[in-house]
């Protein structure tokens, strides 16, 4: 196939998904975003904003965290973003790329999930397997490693399959981090980081 013809294809492509994304930011003014439940609305916004840093997004987010008295620092997102338009104007940069990554989502990841606030409610309350299962819910909806191997190493004196869950997402690491970029490749990855996740969600009886 002419390389031409390819590069149309991935232009169009993109084009589809930053469309897709605009729909869904612009959802957040729609009756189905304002009836999900609080923590489920910042899941969106924070998803939305990872995956296509624009203005709007941004504006989302930042008045979301005002209202509901949240902390973030959004002058230092801001600068992820503008160093994304930097990088997309370079050839070869996806080392940069995955750095620049890896910090947007440990920005992220200090905007706790809501569900970890239930967790604690849950533990003063004295409910141990409400405070597991609200912690597991929050870790699903966390970005970094460090992020999610540092939850799940709290849960360990007090739930059995943290460490399990723990030794799995260390060979999810090694599986990304080793693998090809093939759909064969990519397609392997992505059941396996499933699997992982339905095996986190499924709370065991502590």
């Amino acid at each position: 196939m002419n390389w031409s013809i390819i590069f149309a294809i991935a232009i169009a492509l993109l084009l589809l998904r930053v469309a897709y994304l605009r729909i869904k930011a612009n959802s957040v003014h729609s009756e189905s975003f304002k009836n999900m439940q609080t923590k489920d609305q910042l899941a969106v916004l924070k998803e939305c904003l990872l995956n296509n840093p624009s203005r709007t997004n941004i504006e989302n987010l930042t008045d979301f965290v005002k209202k509901h008295g949240l902390e973030a620092n959004f002058e230092e997102y801001k600068g992820y973003t503008e160093a994304q338009l930097r990088i997309t104007r370079q050839k070869n940069a996806i080392a940069e790329d995955n750095e620049l990554y890896a910090k947007e989502s440990a920005w992220m990841d200090k905007l706790r999930p809501l569900e970890f606030a239930e967790a604690e409610i849950a533990k003063s309350n004295g409910d141990t397997q409400a405070y597991i299962e609200h912690s597991l819910e929050g870790i699903a909806r966390l970005y970094s490693d460090e992020a999610i191997m540092t939850e799940l190493a709290k849960l360990v004196p007090i739930y059995g399959k943290a460490s399990a869950l723990i030794d799995s997402y260390r060979k999810l690491i090694e599986a990304r981090d080793t693998s090809g970029a093939d759909d064969k490749s990519l397609e392997a990855l992505r059941k396996q980081r499933d699997a992982w996740m339905d095996d986190l969600l499924t709370a065991a009886p502590n």
